[in-house]
């Protein structure tokens, strides 16, 4: 196998809808979008040319966007990264991202995530859009995404 085979990045993200109780109303899980800003940034990252972290996950209710798109359709919310950790053992070339929209915010119906390097809606690093997910004011939603560089 050559090494331009292993190289990629992909994702995959988790959505749990969480009534005010901690009850499990909804699931969501699927592949998603590497955008252009994330291709720069892995570069910029290894360099270490000075571009702040990844820090943040937005939700909205648009829709379609894609790889070469810097902002969610129709943007509802942004919050700070609960955590990001690295993966371990055979998982060593993942980044697991952790965000929580609490109960108050973004209550809509929400069809798109992505993860931001800034709290802003230019900043689009990773992308997916869904079926409505429907957040009432008491509810909140995990979300986890976990990006892969190369093969695992």
């Amino acid at each position: 196998m050559k090494l331009k085979d292993k190289f990629g990045i992909k994702g995959r993200v988790k959505l749990v809808l969480k009534d005010k109780n901690g009850k499990v109303k909804q699931i969501v899980e699927k592949g998603n979008t590497i955008t252009a800003l994330l291709d720069a940034h892995v570069a910029d990252q290894m360099s270490d040319s000075g571009d702040a972290a990844i820090g943040y996950m937005g939700v909205g209710t648009g829709s379609g966007q894609t790889s070469a798109s810097t902002g969610l359709a129709a943007s509802s919310a942004n919050v700070a990264l609960d955590s990001t950790t690295q993966g371990t053992a055979a998982a060593d070339n993942d980044v697991v991202f952790v965000a929580t929209f609490p109960a108050g915010t973004a209550t809509a119906a929400l069809t798109e995530v992505g993860i931001f390097q800034a709290d802003n809606n230019t900043t689009l690093m990773t992308y997916d859009d869904f079926g409505v997910i429907n957040k009432g004011a008491t509810d909140s939603i995990i979300a986890t995404w976990t990006i892969s560089f190369g093969a695992s």
